[in-house]
This record gives structure tokens, sequence and C-alpha cells, in this order.
């Protein structure tokens, strides 16, 4: 299962039809349990092989509860929605005027250093510089705009915890009214801070991020000066929508909205969380089998 999850963050085209790609809904696979993974979307399972029941389509839907977007949520239109192959989801890299972001003179000197394998500026296996591929945290925004998968979210008096389904990293939001940092020691995933703007809204900021991690998979850029903003609105209690925009006057020349609305569908309390882990060793592998022997036939 882990070398199928290091193929995936290499060279996710190539397999589109894996069982990995049903994600959180196959049950652990090991030897003729793997073609479960094929039918796991249609079947519902959890991380435990349990059925998840699904909400009927007529269902009565009841209001969100306020200030609360606890719970364990998951893409809404299937697991494979918050992939982001091509870049953020709103902004993807597809060579259409209407996604070309509005870089600046550093932002596109940026962008020029960064070797992805995908998107219009994609290079083969070996020749790629994702920190992502070699087990460096994603960081934020990325963790937002590449792999979005289930996403359980806890909250107490003071903070609102998110962990995330893919690498199982996890982040603090500060909802006790403190400010970000004045001069912030850089790190993956930033600082992060919370603040109610409506009874079913929490918008969050987040500064203070490593800029040796990308914004999303096709290498989008962001410097040490970016602000990131989530905005998490639970539209009733079983769905919620995630809102994420990018501001960074270094790179950018103005904020640009990198997931609009990303629906989110709420899992029972008893749902269990299959794991996805980076191990460098199974990287180590991978390329030894499948990413270097690619780029070999390539640069024949």
């Amino acid at each position: 299962m882990l070398r199928r999850f290091v193929a995936l963050r290499v060279v996710l085209a190539t397999l589109t039809f894996s069982p990995l790609m049903c994600s959180q809904s196959a049950p652990p696979q090991s030897g003729a349990a793997e073609d479960q993974g094929a039918t796991a979307a249609a079947q519902a399972i959890d991380g435990w092989g349990r059925p998840v029941p699904v909400l009927a389509k007529d269902a009565k839907l009841a209001p969100a509860p306020r200030h609360d977007i606890s719970g364990t949520w998951e893409p809404a239109n299937g697991p494979l929605d918050g992939l982001g192959i091509f870049g953020a989801k709103a902004m993807p890299e597809d060579g259409k005027p209407e996604h070309q972001l509005p870089y600046t003179p550093l932002g596109l000197e940026a962008l020029s250093r960064m070797k992805p394998t995908f998107g219009l500026r994609s290079v083969l296996p070996a020749d790629t510089n994702d920190p992502a591929v070699y087990c460096d945290p994603q960081g934020i925004p990325r963790e937002d705009l590449n792999q979005l998968r289930t996403t359980q979210i806890l909250q107490t008096p003071l903070s609102v915890v998110l962990l995330y389904q893919f690498g199982k990293v996890w982040r603090v939001v500060w909802t006790d009214g403190r400010k970000p940092p004045k001069d912030p020691e850089p790190r993956w995933y930033g600082y992060s801070v919370g603040k109610w703007v409506d009874d079913s809204t929490l918008v969050v900021q987040t500064s203070g991020t490593d800029e040796r991690t990308w914004v999303d998979h096709v290498g989008r850029p962001h410097s040490g000066d970016a602000r990131v903003e989530e905005r998490f609105h639970r539209v009733d209690r079983d769905h919620l929508e995630l809102t994420v925009t990018i501001d960074d006057p270094k790179m950018y020349t103005k904020p640009w909205v990198a997931l609009d609305r990303f629906p989110m569908r709420l899992q029972p309390p008893s749902f269990d969380v299959r794991e996805m882990i980076c191990s460098p060793s199974e990287t180590a592998e991978y390329n030894r089998l499948v990413g270097n022997t690619a780029s070999e036939k390539g640069a024949q």
C-alpha cells in the first residue's frame, strides 16, 4: 500500500485506476484483499473496513450548530475531488487565460525554478525538485490544495485542531484572540489564528510559512511573507465549505482564490480514517523500480 502511495505522489496520472485512488474508502490492503480497492468507493467503507451510512438524498438537513465545525469531513463529491494534481482547484494550470495567475517579476523568477511532475511545465520524475516527493511536509496552503482528503476537526475552548489524512499531519488554529507573531521563525504550517465572523463561519489567517514549500502540486511559489486565508463555512449540520485565498505581494500582484467553497460532507463519529504516510524508504524503492527507470526511458 505504501508503495502505491509513493507512486501516487510522483506519477499520479499513471495511476488513475489504482486501488489506492479510493483512498480512505478502501480497507487496509494486503495479499488477496487488494482487489477490494476497486469497488471500495461504491461500498463506502472506512479504514477498518466498516460500512459507512449514506445520507439519503431526500433526508431533511439539520441546521449547523453555532460556532462548531468539529467532526470528520471528507470531500462531498468523492475522495478524488481534492487531489489537485493540476494545481489549485479554482486556478488549475491548464493554459486557460482565466487561470493565469497575476505573477510579479519575482514570482515568475521563482516559478521558473520549480520542476513539477504535472502541469504545463512538467518534467520527468527523476528531474523533479518537488519537496513533497522527498517526504518534506506539504505545509500551508498546499495541505488544502493537494491531496485534500478526509480531515478531522477537533475544537477546544482555545483552539481548533485539524488532522489531515494525507501525510497524517495536524495543525493548530488558535481562537483565543492572540495576534500572529510579528517576526516569526518560519514553520512548515505557519502560525494560524482564527475568528468566528458569524455563527457558522470560521476565518483563519496563516502567516510565517516556510517558503521552501510549494503553494500547490504544479509548483506555484510563495514567499515567507505570504498570508493565507481559509474560510470554513458550515452550511448545515452535514456539509462544510472551504475557501482558500492567497495574498503574497512579493509573488503576486493581487490576492487570488485557490479553492472556492470546496464541499465536504460529515462522516459518522465512528468513522476511522485510513492513514497515508510518506516513507523515505518506500520512496527510494519506488524510484529504483519505477521513477528513475521511467525517466531513463524518456531520455532515450
